[in-house]
């Protein structure tokens, strides 16, 4: 997956805006003012952060040694720090940016998540 290609990924999801809270070149991806991931597009080895069921965290690090961290500047119980280099295969990569805007979008107010149903 290329950097452009996770880019798009991440503004396909339903009211998903990029912005630049912490300097200019870190794309944090939110929903409803709430992340769902964290990267710098430019950087090598391209990784993201993005958040993740505790359970299915701890299961991904071990699965993924190296590949999948606990999260770089984050809660490490809740996120993850994926590599996107090409070793992990691009649908798990997109599977895990899903779950995380799952995650963010479950713990919502109703009526945002409503909101987000209907657009």
């Amino acid at each position: 997956m290329t950097p452009e290609e996770l880019r798009s990924f991440c503004l396909s999801f339903n009211a998903a805006v990029e912005e630049f809270p912490f300097r200019p070149e870190i794309s944090v991806f939110k929903v409803r003012g709430k992340l769902f991931a964290l990267t710098t597009l430019d950087a090598r080895p391209l990784t993201v952060n993005l958040k993740s069921d505790p359970e299915d965290a701890v299961r991904l690090r071990s699965e993924y040694d190296g590949l999948i961290v606990p999260g770089y500047h984050m809660n490490k119980r809740h996120w993850n720090t994926v590599t996107v280099d090409g070793e992990l295969p691009d649908h798990l990569v997109r599977e895990l940016i899903e779950d995380s805007y799952d995650l963010v979008v479950a713990g919502l107010p109703r009526a945002e998540r409503l909101r987000l149903d209907r657009a």
